[in-house]
């Protein structure tokens, strides 16, 4: 589900020090429950998740129309991506980011990660239209329990890039990312529903079984309807 901007705007994430030339294009929740989970552990499993392989015909096919379109046209050869047509941020880095993990590498899509800290991962990414960021930040609820969600910056490159974001927006917005991000909550409650089945129990016995389990297996039941 898209969010408001402001959602990434109002919270102090450190991407912001890095991106004051980027634009934000959007924000998005992702469909999982809550808790205070290993956010590496899902930043890797967001990191394993590859499109050409989606549950979705649309998703499958509007990735494969988009690589044979850049393989044609030259938007994706080794000398449009980071660290040639544009610098890598890592050059932007202050010293206790640079010190830190730089987060996985992903299994399928051309993203380079930047870091990766207790609450918050970001992954760059270029070509001949755009160097994009995606960030996601794990927020806290009231309640203790926290969320998911992820924003999209980038920097269109010239006309050509300004144009191309323009033509993909409403392709992104309707039929990519909604499939796309309820598969990767799914993934993710997936990882979350096994944590707690592995974890041990104070006392054994199914009529002891932590009402953590039934109630998360319970949202998900609901979120898969």
């Amino acid at each position: 589900m898209r969010v408001s901007n402001t959602e990434h705007t109002s919270r102090p994430w450190r991407i912001h020090e890095l991106t004051h030339d980027f634009r934000l294009e959007d924000v998005w929740a992702v469909p999982t429950v809550g808790g205070p989970h290993d956010f590496a552990g899902i930043v890797r499993t967001i990191a394993s998740l590859d499109p050409s392989r989606s549950s979705s015909p649309a998703v499958r096919a509007l990735f494969a129309i988009r690589w044979k379109l850049g393989a044609l046209l030259g938007w994706d050869g080794p000398d449009s991506g980071v660290g040639a047509r544009v610098p890598t941020l890592r050059s932007r880095l202050p010293a206790d980011l640079r010190a830190a993990s730089s987060g996985p590498a992903f299994d399928a899509l051309p993203f380079s990660s930047l870091y990766l800290l207790e609450n918050e991962f970001a992954a760059e990414i270029a070509n001949r239209t755009m160097h994009g960021v995606m960030h996601i930040g794990r927020v806290p609820e009231e309640s203790g329990s926290s969320r998911i969600q992820m924003a999209v910056l980038v920097k269109p490159n010239g006309l050509l890039g300004n144009a191309y974001m323009a033509a993909i927006r409403p392709f992104r917005h309707l039929i990519v990312y909604p499939p796309m991000l309820r598969e990767m909550g799914d993934r993710l409650t997936d990882e979350v529903v096994r944590e707690l089945r592995v974890a041990p129990e104070p006392v054994s016995g199914a009529a002891n079984r932590s009402p953590r389990v039934d109630e998360v297996e319970t949202v998900v039941d609901e979120q898969r309807v």
